[in-house]
């Protein structure tokens, strides 16, 4: 039985919510943690148990990834811009909207590749928000990790998950939404923003975790290896 995998992804609201990194790090025992719209310029190279792998530079308010130093050893960390929707056009609130780092687990020898991704915002179709999805796919395996992708973050998509769900299974990737709701700011949008895409690994659970300072609540991955897969 290999150790299992635990990841946090958070979108921080503008980085309202940076100030609780570090608890978040240090309380939930994770290996690695994913966020969106966190300000680039203030991100510490550690939190607690965590390293920083990287930061997209093309927008202050970008996406980030830490990861233990004891459980991974990270090999190489690429942003990647996606199609743009009309918002990103006329605002051009975010030049990149995936962030992927290959690590080596310290424990099992096994690749991996963890994604932080943050999709166009609802003014988009969710058309475009798949094709950012599946581009997203096709960016992070060609990271060169083999079979074993883990996927996470603000994927803005509430409504037709089910459709998403097919299509994702269709493709072969897993999609796990969370035991709650992860957006509640306002009634029309409530419902799961903030979900993992993954394959390789088998998703053990997905914990919506308390309210902080952001309109997303925080979510807990937790996966293991398949074991049907080579190391």
């Amino acid at each position: 039985m290999f150790p299992l995998i635990r990841v946090i992804s958070y979108n921080l609201r503008k980085n309202k919510a940076s100030g609780e990194l570090i608890a978040l790090a240090n309380d939930y025992g994770i290996d690695a943690l994913c966020l969106q719209e966190c300000d680039s310029t203030e991100l510490p190279a550690t939190l607690g148990p965590l390293h920083l792998a990287d930061f997209t530079k093309g927008n202050r308010l970008g996406l980030a990834i830490y990861y233990r130093t004891k459980r991974f050893t990270a090999e190489e960390t690429k942003a990647f811009a996606l199609k743009k929707s009309l918002h990103d056009r006329v605002l051009a609130p975010a030049h990149e909207r995936l962030i992927g780092t290959r690590v080596v687990d310290n424990d099992t020898a096994h690749d991996l590749v963890i994604g932080s991704f943050h999709a166009a915002p609802l003014t988009a179709s969710n058309s475009l928000r798949r094709n950012q999805i599946h581009a997203a796919h096709g960016e992070l395996l060609g990271m060169g990790a083999g079979p074993r992708t883990l996927m996470v973050g603000d994927f803005n998509y509430p409504f037709f998950t089910k459709n998403l769900t097919t299509q994702m299974k269709n493709s072969g990737y897993d999609m796990t939404l969370s035991d709650r709701r992860t957006y509640t700011r306002y009634a029309v949008f409530k419902g799961h923003f903030d979900f993992a895409t993954s394959v390789g690994l088998d998703i053990t659970s997905v914990e919506t975790l308390p309210r902080g300072k952001s309109d997303h609540l925080p979510i807990l991955i937790t996966a293991e290896y398949d074991d049907a897969l080579p190391s």
